[in-house]
Parts: C-alpha cells; structure tokens; sequence
C-alpha cells in the first residue's frame, strides 16, 4: 500500500469543486498532478459548467504561475475558475494592513467645519464641536466631549466602535448605519460607545465597560480602556 502524500486533494461541494494544493511540493508537480487527477474527473459535454476554487495553503505564486494554473483547469472539458486563494499574502498587502491596523494619536479640538480623515483607528484626546467631524476606516476614541459627527469603519467595516466620554454626537456613523444623538444627558462618569447590533440592525450606545461581554475580539487599545 502507498503512503505516498497527495499533492492534489480534490472535494466536490454544492458550489463546485475545490481543489486543495500540497504546498511543501515543486509547482511542476503540482501542474502534472493537477492535469492528471482533471482528466480523470471527466465532466460529459450535456453537463453545465462546473465552479473551480483552489486553495493554495502556504504557496505563494507569481502572475506567470497563476496563468500556468489557470491553464491546466481551463484545458479540462467545463470548467471554470471561481477562486485562487492563497494564506500568503505579498509584502504590499502586508504594508496595506499595518495601516489599517495603525492607531493615529491626535490632541485637537475638531471644530465647526473641521473634517478629521484617518485610516486605521484614531485617537482624538480633545473634543468634536457641533459641526465638526472625525473619520476612520477602523475604530475611534474621543477622550473628551463628542459633540459633532463621528464615522467608524469608513469601508464598510461593521465591527468598529465609536467611544468617547461624553457621547453627544449630532450624528454616528459605523459602515452604512446611521444613528442620531442619544435621548439622554451623559455626566462623563463613565466612556460610552456605540457599536451595531447585527441582530437589531441598528447602532446601539452603551457604556464602555459592557462592551467585552459583547465583543470577545476586541482590541488591545479597547481592552485596556475597560480596564483602565
């Protein structure tokens, strides 16, 4: 009996086929192997087009190699690539999520007609005036009086917060929901934010504190202001 490692495992699902690739082996294994195990798996000319998603696991392949990859499957009687997905990601991808990543400190007031944009999150220690407005494509924190408009996860990003000590904003803004000031007066005693409910479908406020019972992911910066 061979114990000969797979280098093509191929699963059918309700979607199609996915194609797991061994990443430990030469891409021209993979190509032979690949062909090999596709034209076994013939699909009959009356049959619809077939779905093909191919996991790479820890393989990094350049433009040249993907198109070579491509080839193989569109060689092969209905089918059709959907996805190539790879758990590497390349030295740009990378330095594009540290700046999303990034926590930008400002000590400001944003006034009346003043528009703060951040990628990342922010953190403002100072106060959002009646008219003034702070972005993020991740989370924000006003260590002071939010009185102006406030839009977390800019991208569409809708597990971002907005925290601020004392939460009186003319508007909140987390991805596409939208939420009006609160009905009720804040003393600062304690840091409020305002998160979207997926159930409710809507941006709920409540304190700080209260939100790791709710949001196990949170961040080291988040973690630390509830403990703090």
């Amino acid at each position: 009996m061979s114990n000969k490692k797979q280098i093509v495992t191929i699963k059918g699902t309700k979607d199609g086929l996915t194609l797991h690739i061994d990443d430990a082996c030469s891409f021209e294994e993979v190509l032979k192997e690949l062909d090999h195990k596709l034209l076994r798996n013939y699909v009959d000319e009356d049959q619809p087009m077939i779905t093909v998603s191919i996991q790479l696991g820890n393989r990094y392949l350049n433009e040249d190699q993907l198109e070579q990859l491509r080839d193989v499957v569109r060689a092969h009687n209905k089918l059709v690539i959907h996805s190539i997905e790879s758990d590497v990601i390349t030295k740009e991808e990378a330095i594009e999520w540290m700046k999303d990543s990034e926590i930008t400190s400002l000590f400001k007031v944003v006034r009346s007609g003043q528009v703060i944009d951040v990628r990342g999150d922010v953190l403002l220690v100072g106060d959002v005036n009646p008219g003034g407005k702070i972005a993020a494509t991740g989370n924000i924190y006003v260590m002071g009086h939010l009185r102006g408009i406030a839009h977390a996860g800019v991208n569409g990003n809708t597990n971002a917060i907005i925290a601020a000590s004392y939460m009186r904003p003319s508007q909140l803004r987390i991805a596409n929901y939208i939420s009006r000031s609160p009905d009720y007066d804040t003393e600062g005693v304690y840091m409020e934010c305002g998160y979207i409910d997926l159930n409710q479908e809507k941006i709920i406020i409540d304190r700080l504190q209260l939100l790791n019972q709710k949001r196990p992911d949170l961040s080291g910066l988040e973690r630390r202001m509830l403990n703090g």
